[in-house]
């Protein structure tokens, strides 16, 4: 938790002002039960309504004053809170998206989700409940038991007993729960992981017939969560009881030796209702210092979970320089012997990859599932470093370049066509912030989905739905491939990107990829033999290796592999045209 309070760092004049005005409070309020005591004795008792008068207007001005420095003190809590939260989330948001996929994927998304919401939320009553009460009720105790022994020595031993007592049962019981509300809180990561599976493959679920099934295990989860939750609430919940026990029996010792002093004429009646007020309030005061202590738990627990992401360091060190550009090469992109392990893997997933790639060149890349095709061309953008061997791109290894400089070079249209909430200008935009219109429906026509944008109503203001739900699936796939065509990549990456196109739209858009202008260097990975057929060369993966590399023919005379592949979509009487 320490570590994250850097994030309070803007809000030093509100995490002094807001307990400050809290203290005020505080202090004011320890001033009632003398004022009381004083109506009692000298107003009541002795028949003086003037006094009585006077201190019932002092009262009323210590309520007032003391109203205005709590309001003030919320106020300056609150800003600080939802100031530190909204840092918080910030930060943690720009470091996960600073570590590689190798994190990334160790993480998962919804322990991620969690800990930017659920978790800072926590962290963020904490932090505002601390400003407010962490000084005020402390003081509020401290500051009876010392205005007790101004009123009466014996009596306010009693203070000195019982206060211990209290801290043994609030502080005892936060240490047995803080463990605890971790164990709920990575509880919460598995329900809200559960959920979001169901949620986004509601239509799986759905189509065999699942539902009950998925209706189950979710409640298994939930109730296994509500479990832990109960009990800890339970253990929680003694706090109270346990602290209204204590404070009861000590309110009753007080009146009895309070009797006992007036009867001997030590004190008088009033400063006896000042005891007990100043009882009253410590008891109040340590149900707020132990409510506090149960939200200080849980922020504790939440802190730790964001602090342990923030801990995670991206294996990916990126340059702040480029390396110097000489003559162009003469190859683009060149992978030099590279294998490639992910965390946690038993084997390698590439093995000695190796060729290269001149510029303006289409490749195909084929195989069948998990031959690691995708694994291969994500190590072109750097999603993933290689373990072993060198990738080059303009002659220089990846990891020389700069983040920004080796990303803008390359487009990626990955496997799952992601568009995001906005228009279709806005999620164009990203292929490339500065494109005018005509870029943009350049790409749209290269990409085969002029015709559906422009029925559209708005055509590039059209509004996509949220993951792009009020559109088809090919409709999503080509307005992903429009987006990469955008900024006219140096290195454009389909990744499986035409699967839901028909053959024809297919076909189309490869003939217009082959016409761009420019020297745009294409990687074309699919599972359909035709949409690979025309490249420049084909690459054909098979466990991790190159099978083979070369033209379409060459590798239909040759290559088993390929051989098989295409012969399982097209029998050798047919030609695909």
């Amino acid at each position: 938790m320490s570590k994250l309070l850097i994030y309070l760092r803007h809000y030093k004049k509100e995490t002094v002002l807001a307990p400050l005005f809290k203290m005020l409070e505080a202090g004011f309020e320890l001033f009632v039960p003398l004022v009381m005591a004083a109506i009692i004795d000298r107003g009541i008792g002795a028949g003086d309504a003037s006094l009585v008068l006077r201190m019932g207007a002092v009262m009323v001005a210590l309520g007032v004053i003391g109203l205005t420095c709590s309001i003030t003190a919320q106020y300056y809590a609150a800003k600080a809170a939802v100031g530190f939260s909204t840092e918080l989330k910030h930060a943690l948001f720009g470091h996960i998206q600073d570590l590689s996929y190798t994190e990334i994927d160790t993480l998962g998304t919804s322990t991620m989700i969690t800990r930017m919401t659920s978790d800072v939320n926590q962290v963020q009553n904490g932090v505002n409940m601390v400003l407010r009460l962490f000084l005020r009720s402390p003081f509020i105790v401290f500051g009876a038991m010392v205005m007790a022994f101004t009123i009466d020595v014996p009596a306010a031993f009693i203070f000195v007993v019982t206060i211990p007592l209290l801290s043994v049962v609030v502080f005892g019981i936060m240490l047995l729960t803080m463990p605890l509300y971790k164990k709920v809180q990575a509880g919460l990561d598995g329900i809200l992981g559960s959920t979001r599976e169901n949620l986004t493959g509601a239509r799986v679920i759905r189509a065999f017939n699942k539902e009950q099934e998925e209706i189950e295990s979710f409640e298994r989860k939930n109730e296994t969560l509500a479990h832990m939750q109960l009990f800890v609430g339970k253990l929680s919940a003694l706090t109270n009881p346990v602290t209204y026990i204590i404070v009861n029996v000590a309110t009753i010792l007080l009146l009895y030796t309070g009797a006992v002093r007036v009867d001997e004429g030590t004190i008088t009646q009033g400063q006896v209702v000042a005891l007990v007020n100043y009882m009253s309030q410590i008891l109040v005061e340590l149900v707020k210092l132990a409510n506090l202590i149960i939200t200080i738990t849980k922020a504790l627990a939440c802190a730790n979970r964001i602090q342990s992401v923030f801990e995670i360091r991206s294996g990916m060190e990126w340059p702040d320089s480029d390396p110097p550009q000489t003559d162009v090469p003469d190859f683009v992109v060149e992978f030099d012997h590279v294998c490639l392990t992910y965390a946690g893997a038993g084997a390698e997933s590439l093995t000695d990859i190796d060729f290269r790639v001149k510029r303006g060149e289409t490749v195909g890349i084929i195989g069948g599932t998990g031959s690691g095709k995708t694994s291969l061309v994500n190590m072109i953008p750097r999603f993933y470093d290689a373990t072993k061997g060198h990738v080059r791109i303009d002659g220089h290894d990846v990891r020389e370049y700069s983040k920004e400089t080796l990303r803008n070079k390359i487009r990626v249209v990955p496997q799952k066509a992601v568009l995001f909430q906005g228009t279709i200008r806005e999620n164009l935009l990203w292929g490339s912030p500065d494109a005018g219109d005509e870029d943009l429906w350049r790409a749209v026509r290269i990409a085969q989905a002029q015709e559906f944008v422009e029925q559209k109503e708005g055509r590039l203001d059209f509004h996509i739905a949220q993951e792009g739900r009020n559109l088809s699936g090919g409709q999503r796939q080509r307005l992903t491939i429009a987006r990469a065509l955008a900024g006219s990549p140096e290195i454009l990456i389909l990744d499986d990107s035409a699967s839901a196109l028909d053959y024809a739209t297919d076909a189309a858009l490869r003939q217009a990829i082959r016409g761009m202008e420019g020297d745009t260097t294409v990687f074309i990975v699919s599972q359909r033999a035709s949409t690979i057929r025309y490249a420049d060369r084909i690459i054909v993966m098979e466990d991790g290796e190159t099978a083979d590399i070369g033209t379409h023919e060459e590798l239909l005379e040759r290559c088993g592999v390929y051989q098989e592949i295409y012969y399982s979509q097209y029998p050798k009487e047919e030609v695909p045209s």
